[in-house]
């Protein structure tokens, strides 16, 4: 997930960032801003975590986030494509 996507959604991410690791609060991922570093610095210190281990689960979690936000992107721009083809398909009969 892209750093801008990431700090412009840390409101909605902070949820699942707290399923993930469950000491986190969200004034915790708040005080992160948004910034990788900063959350697997967090991640270190709770979860007593070493720093390549932390940043590593933070980098897959971020994947697996993203693989969520994509795909479910994907799919509403296929049925806002899909109606907009069917309009089209209407208006030129």
């Amino acid at each position: 997930m892209n750093k801008d996507i990431f700090q412009g959604k840390i409101k909605e991410i902070s949820g699942e960032i707290r399923k993930k690791w469950g000491d986190l609060t969200d004034d915790d991922i708040q005080k992160t801003k948004g910034n990788l570093e900063a959350l697997s610095g967090l991640v270190q210190q709770k979860i007593g975590l070493s720093k390549e281990e932390a940043s590593r689960q933070v980098k897959d979690f971020m994947s697996g986030l993203d693989r969520k936000f994509t795909s479910g992107a994907d799919k509403a721009s296929d049925k806002v494509n899909e109606k907009i083809d069917k309009l089209k398909s209407k208006l030129s009969h």
